[in-house]
């Protein structure tokens, strides 16, 4: 008789860095998935990547894909929210990648290249380095169709605790005023949060909830992503 047995499929560490704060972000490959990790916790999976694939999706849902369109994606991650977008996006599309870290957009480039990486160099893509805060707060008003946020563990900071400026009442007016009437701002978080949603509202946008699963067949919602619409019209303030 002759034995047999299947090898364990190695795991290998890609690629490390360190975070503004100091974390080990580190970069993983394992049977052809990838991982990103922060001090050795997991952070995102291109297995479990159907929430980000969602959020690239509520971009364009309000908007005429035929027309010129601006959308800002703040987090490269493994490039699913990219990929989605574009899907979606017409022609004459602008999408611009806001990412912290270079390493990130290195990554995408190079181990992950076959993933989503090579979606860097659509036409349509415009890479901007640094922090997406800075990015909002340099934009003219009214210059974006959609701004989608999946720079960390959501409206309570993990990655980053700069981050919070995004998700506090000034941060939400500062992006309401860059969205063109009608716009729409989608926000990933690992879990829900009431609190915030409520500040979305207090900031003007039209705001709801929408469960967000880890892959497509998964009987339930693992994560949270927050819509906010700017109105076409503003309030009248009494």
């Amino acid at each position: 008789m002759v034995c047999g047995f299947y090898a364990m499929k190695p795991h290998y560490n890609l690629a490390e860095t360190r975070t503004p704060d100091g974390a080990r972000l580190s970069l993983h490959e394992h049977d052809g998935s990838y991982c990103v990790r922060l001090n050795g916790q997991d952070l995102m999976h291109s297995s479990t990547s159907a929430s980000e694939v969602l959020l690239g999706e509520l971009a364009h849902t309000l908007i005429d894909t035929k027309a010129p369109t601006r959308t800002l994606i703040g987090g490269m991650g493994l490039g699913y929210t990219l990929k989605a977008v574009l899907a979606k996006a017409g022609p004459k599309a602008v999408v611009e990648v806001g990412e912290l870290m270079p390493e990130v957009i290195e990554w995408n480039r190079t181990f992950m290249a076959n993933l989503n990486g090579k979606l860097l160099d659509d036409p349509r893509v415009q890479v901007r380095l640094g922090d997406v805060v800075i990015t909002i707060q340099k934009a003219r008003p009214n210059s974006y169709d959609a701004i989608l946020l999946d720079v960390d563990n959501g409206p309570i900071p993990m990655v980053h605790a700069g981050n919070f400026r995004l998700y506090g009442p000034r941060g939400l007016e500062a992006i309401k005023s860059k969205l063109r009437p009608g716009g729409r701002l989608a926000i990933w978080s690992a879990s829900p949060d009431h609190t915030f949603e409520k500040r979305l509202r207090a900031a003007g946008f039209v705001a709801q909830a929408i469960p967000a699963k880890l892959f497509p067949t998964a009987k339930r919602s693992a994560y949270v992503i927050y819509v906010g619409d700017k109105p076409l019209e503003e309030p009248v303030k009494k």
